[in-house]
């Protein structure tokens, strides 16, 4: 389970050897390259679907100088020395330069298009426009000949569960169409690993697709006959075997529908990231990366053979005391595909940040005591339990590839396996990203559309600090561990018989989003926080929750969009309860916007150990009508929508963090 940051949005890479070059402009004879302001470099950049980002005016000089320059990883023509050579910038950035700057000065080049080809050209920039490219970026070159080795080849597996996402997703073979097409669509489908849009204002206009033919949106793991029915989920679940394990696709075979390991189904490419596991594994020649050398072959094997447990098992082994490497490559999370069931391909690498120890030292004592809290509030059916799983190692990011890198959000939490003996014993593992959303830029932006939203008291108790949201991630993620989890049975059926998986997926979000505040509230009392963390963590979570509601209830095919509906949920239950106002004739904080909320943090506790005793009752007693009266008073109601305009029209003024990385190594 993971849990993402709604005012980001994650830079999806597209691998597409073909493409032709992005620029073709001819030779740039600037000495000085200040024609164009950073973020606008950045911007143009990601329009023209160049790999390129300028990291920062480091030495004030308005101006980007070859020191200043990062490649980004997974678009076409990614290779540093292309760009630079001995410290300097090559003809080609030259030539990119100019195709930049000429695009800053004249806009895109549409008029001679066709009226049709005009409207799909310029919704896929306004697309485009929806996210501002957010740089994640590491420098290994001088690191020891095995972390660079290391580095390599995950990287390379990393450009492989691109291709297996791609055909999960069914897009795989659009790729070869969409580097035929203009730049705007070739960066479209690098940032949304798709042709369709997803973005907010764009998500539901049928214009804004990468590919003219405008496909539909078909997912790769089932028949695309059966996908005609809209409830061919359901109808698959009651089919005759286990077709929805999480572990295959479905395919019709001459007796019927089938499910097909992915060992099956996607052998090659499985076989291909084995073999760089391996290679990865051999670079570790020295006894105190053991325990990362298990997981990269017990890792390299479950792509041979679709065992996952033993990879799992291997993976839960690591931890901050053994490994300064973090790293899940893996099917894990079910979210992005249709029916909620099948685990998709995705890497998650990074470096340990030693400063979680000290929050486990903080929970570790308590984690029983938090079981016994939920249980309480949960009640019959539901009985504590003894839990015994890893609180969360705040990591670095890396590199994100596959299904971890979603185009409207990034992960900044995730609990895993999912599946099998270690997730169902409570022995995974539960990590932070600690990176993230904490340069200027983000910051700057997060101010500003807090003082948009809420009134100048509430702003005061609002930080722009990072450490009040990795508070609140960290209690989210040990929350799926405790109280009624996705494995939990109810009257004999998991989550996802009892809810259905959409609904499900929502439920054990909503539960662990809700516990991270009660919990908050909890340790405040024991007096094992501040009550300032307290407060500031409540405040990061409503502007979070701000954040996710602007998105959106539903993605274009109308499936519930599962944090978006939870802070809905969590928002209108504030509300409701008084802790949150909004005065339609107050101002808010930044003296333009007419019309403000209220936070009154003094009520917040009581709401939310309300709120936490119904949703735990829900999903341990199985309770979907429960569960659906939530959505409609708080996601469908036409009073929930009023507010959700209101808000969506503030947060998306600015556009979101679409985070690229920049590896060298």
């Amino acid at each position: 389970m993971r849990r993402t940051l709604a005012l980001c949005l994650a830079l999806a890479a597209c691998e597409t050897k073909t493409a032709p070059p992005p620029a073709t402009a001819d030779h740039y004879d600037a000495t000085v390259f200040d024609t164009i302001e950073r973020l606008d470099f950045n911007k143009l950049a990601a329009e023209l679907a160049l790999p390129l980002f300028w990291r920062e005016d480091a030495n004030k000089n308005k101006a980007l100088d070859a020191a200043e320059l990062e490649v980004v990883w997974g678009l076409p023509e990614s290779k540093l020395d292309l760009w630079l050579a001995a410290g300097a910038f090559t003809e080609k950035f030259r030539g990119a330069y100019k195709a930049i700057a000429e695009r800053a000065k004249a806009g895109p080049p549409l008029k001679d298009l066709s009226g049709p080809e005009q409207m799909r050209r310029a919704a896929l920039i306004k697309e485009l426009s929806q996210g501002r490219p957010t740089l994640v970026a590491w420098d290994f070159r001088t690191a020891p000949p095995a972390d660079r080795a290391i580095v390599q080849h995950i990287m390379t597996a990393a450009e492989t569960i691109e291709t297996l996402y791609a055909a999960q997703s069914g897009v795989l073979a659009l790729r070869g169409d969409v580097a035929k097409q203009d730049p705007e669509s070739r960066a479209v489908f690098f940032r949304n690993q798709a042709p369709w849009c997803t973005a907010p204002a764009t998500q539901n206009d049928a214009a804004c697709n990468a590919l003219p033919a405008k496909p539909e949106k078909l997912s790769g793991l089932y028949p695309v006959d059966a996908q005609k029915d809209k409830n061919f989920c359901e109808a698959l679940q009651k089919q005759k075997g286990d077709l929805m394990s999480p572990f295959t696709v479905v395919k019709k075979g001459a007796s019927g529908f089938e499910a097909v390991p992915y060992t099956v189904e996607y052998k090659s490419e499985m076989e291909k990231i084995s073999n760089e596991l391996k290679a990865a594994a051999n670079a570790i020649t020295t006894p105190d990366e053991a325990a990362f050398k298990k997981y990269l072959l017990a890792a390299a094997q479950a792509f041979l053979d679709n065992n996952w447990p033993p990879a799992d098992e291997a993976w839960a082994a690591m931890n901050v005391a053994n490994s300064k490497w973090y790293l899940r490559i893996a099917p894990d999370e079910t979210y992005a595909e249709p029916c909620s069931q099948k685990a998709n391909f995705h890497v998650s690498f990074a470096r340990i940040n030693p400063a979680s120890v000290e929050w486990q030292k903080l929970l570790d004592p308590v984690k029983n005591d938090l079981e016994k809290a939920l249980a309480a509030l949960a009640g019959p059916p539901y009985q504590a339990r003894t839990v015994a799983f890893h609180l969360p190692d705040f990591i670095d990011i890396i590199l994100n590839a596959g299904d971890s890198r979603s185009p409207h959000g990034a992960t900044i939490g995730q609990s895993l396996p999912n599946f099998g003996a270690v997730a169902n014993e409570g022995r995974g593992r539960t990590v932070a990203m600690t990176n993230f959303y904490t340069d200027t830029d983000s910051r700057t932006t997060l101010r500003q559309l807090a003082e948009s939203l809420l009134d100048k008291d509430s702003l005061a108790m609002a930080s722009t600090d990072p450490k009040p949201q990795l508070m609140s991630t960290v209690l989210h993620e040990a929350a799926h561990n405790l109280g009624p989890a996705h494995q939990y049975k109810a009257k004999g059926k998991t989550d996802a018989q009892a809810f259905g998986g959409p609904l499900a997926s929502m439920l054990e979000e909503l539960k662990s989003q809700v516990a991270a505040a009660y919990f908050a509230d909890w340790l405040a009392e024991k007096k094992l926080i501040t009550d300032v963390q307290r407060q500031e963590a409540h405040a990061s979570d409503v502007l979070w929750a701000f954040g996710h509601i602007s998105r959106g209830m539903y993605d274009e095919g109308k499936k519930p969009k599962p944090y978006s509906q939870l802070a809905a949920i969590e928002i209108g239950f504030l509300v409701k309860e008084g802790a949150i106002t909004f005065d339609a004739n107050a101002m808010a904080a930044n003296g333009i916007d007419k019309g403000a909320f209220k936070m009154t943090l003094a009520k917040f506790p009581a709401a939310f150990e309300k709120l936490m005793g119904i949703v735990a009752k829900v999903k341990a007693k199985g309770d979907k009508a429960g569960a659906e009266k939530l959505v409609k008073e708080f996601v469908d109601a036409d009073a929930a929508k009023l507010m959700h305009a209101v808000i969506a029209e503030r947060m998306l003024r600015a556009p979101r963090a679409s985070f690229v990385y920049a590896v060298k190594y």
